[in-house]
Formats: structure tokens, C-alpha cells, sequence
């Protein structure tokens, strides 16, 4: 079984921020999969589907995303899934919007939601899909209102191919390992 976690934060004005790209990922995929259904377990909304025989269990923390870890740690030891087999999906201010880097074990980046899953797992051998939101154009518009903030029009009418490319990223990590998928999509 693989864990697939998308990164963000609960409640509708948080909805179409680039911080919550990681769940827009993970709805994306459900979508594109039937939309199975959603149940509340350890603090999040998680789906189990069935996928080109593996099963795929995805994850939305409702902790908020300096608390993420709380759900992340508890699904994995009730699941039995290893750390290779989880992926987690975050927002990236060091990459421009819409390309994607795919990572294992580094550091969390000043990113609080990967502080707290590496914090909880006690590790951060795991891979991670970094979806670029870029920094802000204006330098004095501080990084946290800028990652609070919604997608602007442009971007907007770019989001269904950017995480299209997400999901393929995903897939690829799965179907060809990460070695592979990341020589794929991080050039």
C-alpha cells in the first residue's frame, strides 16, 4: 500500500491558495479515479482506492499544515505502510509555478508541514512532490501572504495541466521508482 499525502489547510478560505496545491492534487486524482469515498481518520480525510494493482490510500490533513505529521505518523503505523511507500505532496516557493521537483530524504526547507511529517516520522527518507508556486513578483509582499494567497488568473487557467502533470508525476513514482520518475520530471 502507498500513502499519498497533499499538503494544505481546512476550511474554504484556504480553498484556491497555492499552499493548499497538495490537496488540490490529491482531489485531482480522486476525481480522475471515481471520486471514492472520503472518511475521517486520524485527523484527516482519507480515500482508499484500487489503482493498477496497488492500493493507494490519500490523505488530507485537517490539522492544519504545521501539524501535519499528527495525521501522516498514525495512518502509517495503523496501515504498515514504509517510509518508501509514502510520497507527500507540498506547495514549493524555490520553484517557479507550475514546474515540479520530485525528492527523497531531504531537508524540510523551512516548509512547517514537512518539519512536522519528518518531525513525527523521526525521518525524512521518504519522497516528496514539490509543486512550484514561485515567490512573490512584488519582493515586499511578505512569502507567507503570498503563499496564503489565491492563484492569480494566469495561473488559475493553468492548474488542470500543472497537476495533470502532478498525477503523472505520482504515477510515475509508483510504476518506475523515483530514480526514474525523477529524471523524468525534474528537468
Amino acid at each position: 500500500m502507498w500513502l499519498i499525502v497533499g499538503l494544505g489547510n481546512p476550511g474554504g478560505e484556504y480553498k484556491l491558495t497555492r499552499h493548499n496545491i497538495g490537496f488540490m492534487a490529491v482531489d485531482y486524482f480522486l476525481q480522475g479515479v471515481g471520486n471514492p469515498p472520503i472518511k475521517n481518520q486520524f485527523k484527516a480525510e482519507v480515500a482508499q482506492v484500487k489503482w493498477k494493482d496497488h492500493q493507494l490510500l490519500f490523505c488530507k490533513p485537517q490539522t492544519y499544515m504545521n501539524l501535519s505529521g499528527e495525521s501522516v505518523q498514525p495512518l502509517m503505523g495503523f496501515y504498515k505502510i514504509p517510509l518508501d511507500h509514502l510520497i507527500v505532496i507540498h506547495d514549493e516557493i524555490d520553484i517557479p509555478f507550475n514546474a515540479i521537483r520530485i525528492h527523497k530524504n531531504r531537508g524540510h526547507g523551512g516548509h512547517n508541514g514537512i518539519k512536522s511529517v519528518s518531525g513525527l516520522l523521526g525521518s525524512a527518507d521518504y519522497v516528496r512532490l514539490k509543486m512550484g508556486v514561485g515567490r512573490p513578483e512584488n519582493p515586499h509582499i511578505p512569502v507567507p501572504d503570498h503563499v496564503l494567497g489565491k492563484f492569480t488568473k494566469e495561473e488559475f487557467d493553468k492548474l488542470p495541466d500543472f497537476l495533470n502533470r502532478g498525477l503523472d508525476a505520482i504515477e510515475s513514482i509508483i510504476l518506475d521508482g523515483v530514480q526514474k520518475a525523477s529524471t523524468k520530471f525534474n528537468g
